[in-house]
């Protein structure tokens, strides 16, 4: 290591003062600078700093397998109002993509299992942004479902269980309501559209406007610009940096690895059973969301299946303190595994 003799060493006061006085003037005059700009040179500054893009449409635009008519004036426009829009909500948008790294593998093959397009994972994008939202009118889940809706398709609904929050399940009854709209409708744009408009709603507008291609129809303006939503978001998360998006793998949120609890007894309260699974009910809720109560009544003996995390999430309270303090721990949680305890029966 270089020494330096202290004795021998003095440097000059004066030069100190000198280059810290030069150093707060340069951030003054940086920082004030722009207060004191004519309105032209404020203007052109801006002008010079500032950038918002055109964007050009793909000319073999698709979906699901089927080709977008860009080379009609109305539908080129109506998707470029929504690729501008998803693009230049950047902060939204990069939270697709984080989203859609979880939360894709699970649904891909359920989609593949229906024989629904993969195109239609977008479709949960635009409709919840890939989290458990409530919509003003009531539907629930990535999948945004009604309960009337999600009854029919055969979720559960109840004041103590909701599948609809589900994602799995969810994803399945979305599958069977988008192919029974395409089996009646006779193309996915129009399953797309009876998925936000009903299949009443898109049957009567086919009727009354003589026509069943979607880029024919005068739909109300949510619908008409529902299928251009999915192909836009479609467009930028599969390719991201052609849109000005750029992340790294380990920005990205990764899907978890978990166990399988099954219960098929009444539960008096979640927050006392969840102390045999070594985890917390903030846990458990996060990883079984359809659960919408502290307790479960279960009078049919019914057999649920609960999903808790294998590594990644803590019963921080009761962790040593000296584990707590680990650096390691901050810097690499995922290569930290809580204790596994799988009870014999929940009660």
């Amino acid at each position: 290591m270089l020494r330096i003799d202290k004795k021998r060493f003095r440097f000059p006061t004066a030069l100190v003062i000198l280059a810290l006085s030069a150093w707060t003037l340069m951030l003054v005059t940086y920082s004030f600078s722009n207060k004191h700009d004519s309105d032209d040179a404020f203007e052109k500054r801006f002008q010079e700093d500032y950038r918002v893009y055109s964007l050009t449409l793909p000319s073999n635009l698709t979906f699901c397998g089927n080709r977008v008519p860009t080379f009609d004036t109305d539908i080129r426009e109506r998707m470029d109002r929504e690729l501008l829009v998803n693009t230049y909500w950047q902060s939204n948008t990069m939270l697709f993509h984080k989203r859609a790294h979880r939360w894709f593998p699970v649904m891909e093959p359920i989609l593949k299992q229906y024989g629904v397009p993969e195109d239609f994972k977008y479709l949960a994008v635009i409709e919840s942004g890939l989290i458990n939202s409530v919509s003003p009118s009531g539907a629930v889940g990535y999948w945004q479902i009604l309960e009337p809706t999600a009854k029919e398709l055969g979720l559960e609904v109840n004041t103590e269980v909701d599948e609809r929050y589900h994602v799995e399940k969810s994803t399945a009854a979305a599958c069977r309501f988008l192919r029974d709209a395409y089996e009646k409708l006779g193309s996915w744009e129009m399953a797309a559209a009876a998925y936000n408009m009903g299949l009443g709603g898109v049957s009567k507008q086919m009727k009354r406007q003589n026509t069943s291609n979607y880029y024919d129809l005068i739909l109300g303006s949510e619908t008409s610009r529902y299928v251009f939503r999915i192909i836009a978001a479609k467009l930028i998360l599969e390719n991201p940096t052609r849109y000005g998006f750029h992340y790294r793998e380990k920005d990205l949120y990764k899907p978890e690895k978990t166990y399988e609890v099954k219960i098929d007894s009444t539960i008096t309260d979640f927050s006392h059973v969840v102390a045999k699974l070594n985890t917390t009910y903030k846990i458990l809720k996060i990883f079984n969301p359809w659960l919408r109560e502290t307790t479960l009544a279960n009078k049919d003996k019914k057999t649920y299946i609960l999903k808790l995390p294998k590594k990644g999430y803590f019963n921080i309270s009761a962790m040593d303190p000296t584990v707590l303090a680990d650096s390691a721990l901050w810097e690499h949680p995922e290569d930290f595994s809580p204790k596994v305890v799988v009870p014999e029966a929940a009660e």
